[in-house]
Protein backbone atom coordinates (compact mmCIF):
# COMPACT_ATOMS: atom_id res chain seq x y z
CA UNK A 1 0.00 0.00 0.00
CA UNK A 2 1.18 3.53 -0.71
CA UNK A 3 1.76 6.03 2.09
CA UNK A 4 2.19 9.74 1.65
CA UNK A 5 5.33 10.93 3.42
CA UNK A 6 5.41 14.62 4.27
CA UNK A 7 8.35 16.81 5.30
CA UNK A 8 10.65 13.84 5.86
CA UNK A 9 14.09 12.98 4.65
CA UNK A 10 16.31 9.97 5.01
CA UNK A 11 19.75 10.57 6.45
CA UNK A 12 21.48 9.00 3.46
CA UNK A 13 19.29 10.90 1.00
CA UNK A 14 21.10 12.92 -1.64
CA UNK A 15 18.33 15.53 -1.81
CA UNK A 16 19.22 18.54 0.32
CA UNK A 17 16.92 21.19 1.68
CA UNK A 18 17.49 24.53 3.41
CA UNK A 19 14.11 24.30 5.17
CA UNK A 20 14.37 20.68 6.39
CA UNK A 21 12.05 19.41 3.63
CA UNK A 22 9.02 21.34 4.91
CA UNK A 23 6.41 21.18 2.17
CA UNK A 24 8.02 18.23 0.40
CA UNK A 25 5.83 15.21 -0.02
CA UNK A 26 6.19 11.92 -1.85
CA UNK A 27 4.54 8.52 -1.98
CA UNK A 28 6.34 5.49 -0.57
CA UNK A 29 5.29 1.89 -1.16
CA UNK A 30 5.07 -0.62 1.70
CA UNK A 31 3.51 -3.98 0.78
CA UNK A 32 2.76 -4.73 4.45
CA UNK A 33 1.15 -1.41 5.34
CA UNK A 34 -2.47 -1.35 6.49
CA UNK A 35 -5.05 -3.93 7.33
CA UNK A 36 -6.89 -6.06 4.78
CA UNK A 37 -9.88 -3.73 5.11
CA UNK A 38 -7.75 -0.64 4.49
CA UNK A 39 -6.10 -2.21 1.44
CA UNK A 40 -9.54 -3.20 0.13
CA UNK A 41 -10.75 0.37 0.64
CA UNK A 42 -7.74 1.71 -1.30
CA UNK A 43 -8.40 -0.74 -4.13
CA UNK A 44 -12.06 0.32 -4.22
CA UNK A 45 -11.03 3.98 -4.53
CA UNK A 46 -8.67 3.07 -7.38
CA UNK A 47 -11.39 1.18 -9.23
CA UNK A 48 -13.89 4.01 -8.76
CA UNK A 49 -11.40 6.49 -10.20
CA UNK A 50 -10.70 4.24 -13.20
CA UNK A 51 -14.41 3.80 -13.88
CA UNK A 52 -15.06 7.56 -13.63
CA UNK A 53 -11.82 8.76 -15.27
CA UNK A 54 -13.63 10.37 -18.22
CA UNK A 55 -16.10 12.14 -15.96
CA UNK A 56 -13.65 13.33 -13.27
CA UNK A 57 -10.10 13.94 -14.50
CA UNK A 58 -8.65 14.66 -11.06
CA UNK A 59 -8.22 12.05 -8.34
CA UNK A 60 -9.47 14.43 -5.61
CA UNK A 61 -6.61 13.16 -3.46
CA UNK A 62 -8.81 10.28 -2.29
CA UNK A 63 -5.88 8.08 -1.20
CA UNK A 64 -4.34 10.95 0.75
CA UNK A 65 -7.69 11.77 2.35
CA UNK A 66 -8.16 8.16 3.46
CA UNK A 67 -4.68 8.13 4.99
CA UNK A 68 -5.15 11.43 6.83
CA UNK A 69 -8.57 10.40 8.14
CA UNK A 70 -7.03 7.22 9.58
CA UNK A 71 -4.04 9.04 11.07
CA UNK A 72 -6.10 11.83 12.65
CA UNK A 73 -9.05 9.69 13.66
CA UNK A 74 -11.52 12.04 11.98
CA UNK A 75 -13.92 11.55 9.11
CA UNK A 76 -14.57 14.01 6.33
CA UNK A 77 -18.26 14.37 5.62
CA UNK A 78 -18.81 13.67 1.95
CA UNK A 79 -22.55 14.24 1.75
CA UNK A 80 -23.81 17.32 -0.02
CA UNK A 81 -25.69 19.91 1.95
CA UNK A 82 -29.10 21.06 0.81
CA UNK A 83 -29.11 24.51 -0.74
CA UNK A 84 -31.54 26.72 1.03
CA UNK A 85 -33.10 29.98 -0.02
CA UNK A 86 -31.53 33.14 1.38
CA UNK A 87 -34.42 33.57 3.80
CA UNK A 88 -33.79 30.12 5.33
CA UNK A 89 -30.09 30.68 6.03
CA UNK A 90 -29.57 31.39 9.71
CA UNK A 91 -26.48 32.03 11.81
CA UNK A 92 -26.62 28.42 12.98
CA UNK A 93 -26.55 27.13 9.40
CA UNK A 94 -23.61 29.37 8.51
CA UNK A 95 -21.73 28.40 11.68
CA UNK A 96 -22.36 24.70 11.07
CA UNK A 97 -21.11 24.88 7.49
CA UNK A 98 -18.04 26.91 8.46
CA UNK A 99 -17.14 24.38 11.16
CA UNK A 100 -17.57 21.54 8.70
CA UNK A 101 -15.31 23.28 6.17
CA UNK A 102 -12.66 24.04 8.79
CA UNK A 103 -12.71 20.43 10.00
CA UNK A 104 -12.19 19.20 6.43
CA UNK A 105 -9.29 21.59 5.89
CA UNK A 106 -7.70 20.68 9.22
CA UNK A 107 -7.81 16.99 8.30
CA UNK A 108 -5.92 17.75 5.08
CA UNK A 109 -3.35 20.06 6.69
CA UNK A 110 -0.03 18.50 7.69
CA UNK A 111 1.62 19.01 11.06
CA UNK A 112 3.99 21.64 9.70
CA UNK A 113 1.16 23.67 8.19
CA UNK A 114 0.96 22.95 4.46
CA UNK A 115 -1.65 21.16 2.38
CA UNK A 116 -0.15 18.47 0.14
CA UNK A 117 -1.94 17.93 -3.12
CA UNK A 118 -2.02 15.66 -6.13
CA UNK A 119 -0.14 17.61 -8.76
CA UNK A 120 0.00 15.42 -11.82
CA UNK A 121 2.21 17.81 -13.71
CA UNK A 122 2.74 17.62 -17.42
CA UNK A 123 2.38 14.05 -18.60
CA UNK A 124 5.13 14.41 -21.18
CA UNK A 125 7.72 14.31 -18.37
CA UNK A 126 6.65 10.85 -17.22
CA UNK A 127 6.87 9.39 -20.72
CA UNK A 128 10.34 10.89 -21.20
CA UNK A 129 11.48 9.45 -17.89
CA UNK A 130 10.28 5.96 -18.77
CA UNK A 131 11.78 6.10 -22.28
CA UNK A 132 15.09 7.42 -20.96
CA UNK A 133 15.34 4.73 -18.28
CA UNK A 134 14.39 2.04 -20.78
CA UNK A 135 16.90 3.15 -23.43
CA UNK A 136 19.72 3.28 -20.88
CA UNK A 137 18.76 -0.16 -19.58
CA UNK A 138 18.18 0.88 -15.98
CA UNK A 139 14.38 0.89 -15.88
CA UNK A 140 14.12 -2.06 -13.49
CA UNK A 141 16.92 -0.77 -11.26
CA UNK A 142 15.46 2.73 -10.98
CA UNK A 143 11.79 1.81 -10.65
CA UNK A 144 10.42 -1.01 -8.54
CA UNK A 145 7.65 -3.19 -10.02
CA UNK A 146 5.19 -1.37 -7.75
CA UNK A 147 6.27 2.01 -9.11
CA UNK A 148 6.01 0.70 -12.67
CA UNK A 149 2.51 -0.61 -11.98
CA UNK A 150 1.37 2.75 -10.57
CA UNK A 151 2.89 4.59 -13.53
CA UNK A 152 0.98 2.36 -15.95
CA UNK A 153 -2.21 2.93 -13.94
CA UNK A 154 -1.59 6.69 -13.96
CA UNK A 155 -0.99 6.81 -17.72
CA UNK A 156 -4.02 4.61 -18.41
CA UNK A 157 -6.29 6.78 -16.27
CA UNK A 158 -5.04 10.13 -17.53
CA UNK A 159 -4.52 9.55 -21.25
Amino acid sequence: MWKLKVSECKEDESVRSVNHHIGRHYWEFDPYLGTKEERAQVEQVRQEFTINRFKFKHSSNRLMRLQFEREKGLKMEASKMKNESEEDISEEVVESRLKRGLRSLSILQTEDGFWPTDYSGPLFLLSGLVIGLSVTGVLNEALTPDHQCEMRRFLFNHQ
